[in-house]
């Protein structure tokens, strides 16, 4: 049986739905809030073209490569003797480590799509911070039941396969996303905060930067272009041969890029124009936003459930991407169905999810925690500081040192002018990796600047 393939723009969506995510419109706000706006988004553009781009574009090539799974790409691609670099591959389970929270963050704001339909979103800070630590800390079967639904939206998505599973939703949910957004930006563009929102996120105040914001920076450069966990690869897999790896780069890049600062304008314009703090962490989507939503009455609550809405559409399109390495994995290395892989892969991450989930809870926590983390933090500081960094390192080592230099430019040579081939490989070289480890000791405090 012939191998499914992604059509040319069906790869790009999907690769971008798996770039594009809850980093983007959720978790880069906020921490651009955090940071003091424009310093750290200047310095998170700068490591995403010297960084992002390189390793995206290194970790296509090893599927395109390879065509097959994360590991068995690895191993195709490896010289002969180096067999031993199949084992990078196994970072396509970083994916599933990565589910465990982000199917139960999707659960959350599927609650709020609820609140948002039936006119409960909450109208003022007490209670919103009421009704997101009653559901976070004091409902866990509430928040395990719509981590449950996210869990089964991303089986039935990846059970229909390439064609008509990823490609479908994507060329259905990517578009949908860039609408709304694009939508709701307009309409933020009438107020007062937009110029607010274009000076915070676009005049860098350098006094606000220190080590820690670059850090910050680069691991979200990982966490938003899905680098590091074999998505990528294993999507390359299934690309047209007749399509530029260096193309498909720049596409998910710029496209991810867009959303990211596209997300962050219209946030912070609705947070300016009612004198919200921007500082307010990771509840400036779920405790904030409600809030500045409902001074616009009635319009406030239609655009609520849009914009938890987009939300969602993010966070499922990297969901399906985030689980589908695994899910290959297991169909090609043990020849399992495609439905034997899913049901076992969905389950397993729904059941860690669950403990996720009781770990922030004041009953459970001491149980479901990992010294003195909760188990969900643990989860996220594994990804974030371990696993993530370690896959964008072994992907720099692989494709810049360890692939044949005429391998390597018979693949990319004829895809790109010869000074962004040279600028590519010297940053997959040297780059990538500096930056990559400068961010590991600082997070374990090693080194501070």
């Amino acid at each position: 049986m012939a191998k499914e393939r992604f059509s040319r723009i069906g790869f790009i969506l999907a690769a971008a739905g798996a770039a594009v995510g809850l980093g983007n419109i959720w978790k880069f706000p906020y921490i651009t809030g955090i940071y003091g706006g424009g310093a750290f988004v200047a310095v998170y553009l700068i490591t995403v073209l010297l960084i992002g781009f390189s390793l995206l574009a290194g970790e296509m090539l090893v599927g395109y490569k390879g065509g097959k799974d994360a590991v068995s790409s690895f191993e195709i691609a490896a010289p002969e003797g180096k067999k031993g670099w199949k084992f990078a591959g196994f970072m396509l389970f970083s994916g599933l480590v990565i589910m465990t929270f982000y199917s139960v963050v999707i659960g959350w704001i599927f609650h709020y799509i609820y609140l948002a339909f039936t006119g409960a979103l909450p109208t003022d800070i007490e209670s919103a911070k009421a009704t997101f630590d009653t559901l976070t800390s004091s409902a866990p079967l509430t928040a395990t039941a719509w981590h449950l639904l996210s869990v089964l939206f991303v089986a039935f998505v990846l059970l229909r396969g390439i064609k008509g599973g990823i490609e479908k939703t994507n060329l259905i949910l990517m578009p949908a996303l860039m609408l709304i957004l694009a939508g709701l930006t307009l309409y933020a563009m009438r107020f007062d905060g937009f110029t607010k929102a274009l000076h915070f996120l676009f005049a860098p105040d350098w006094s606000k930067i220190n080590s820690e914001a670059i850090v910050r920076a680069v691991g979200h450069a990982f966490f938003t272009l899905s680098i590091g966990i074999g998505t990528m690869v294993t999507y390359a897999a299934s690309m047209s041969h007749k399509q530029s790896v260096f193309k498909a780069a720049f596409w998910v890049t710029l496209l991810d890029t867009l959303i990211a600062l596209t997300a962050g304008v219209m946030l912070y314009s609705f947070i300016f124009q009612f004198g919200e703090n921007p500082g307010q962490g990771p509840g400036l989507v779920f405790k904030t936003m409600p809030v500045v939503l409902a001074q616009l009455g009635t319009t406030g609550a239609v655009i609520g459930a849009v914009f938890f809405i987009a939300l969602a559409f993010a966070g499922l399109t990297s969901a399906i991407s985030l689980t589908e390495p695994a899910v290959e994995y297991f169909i090609q290395r043990f020849h399992w169905s495609r439905a034997k892989s899913v049901t076992i892969n969905s389950t397993l991450y729904f059941i860690v999810g669950v403990g996720a989930i009781l770990s922030y809870t004041k009953a459970y926590g001491d149980i479901f925690s990992i010294g003195s983390k909760p188990l969900f933090d643990a989860l996220e500081f594994s990804t974030d500081s371990i696993l993530l960094p370690l896959g964008g390192l072994a992907i720099a080592l692989f494709v810049g040192y360890a692939l044949p230099a005429k391998e390597r430019d018979a693949l990319v040579k004829h895809q790109a002018a010869p000074w962004l081939y040279r600028a590519w490989l010297f940053s997959l070289r040297y780059i990538a990796p500096l930056g990559i480890l400068f961010m590991m000791l600082n997070n374990f405090g090693i080194i501070k600047v």
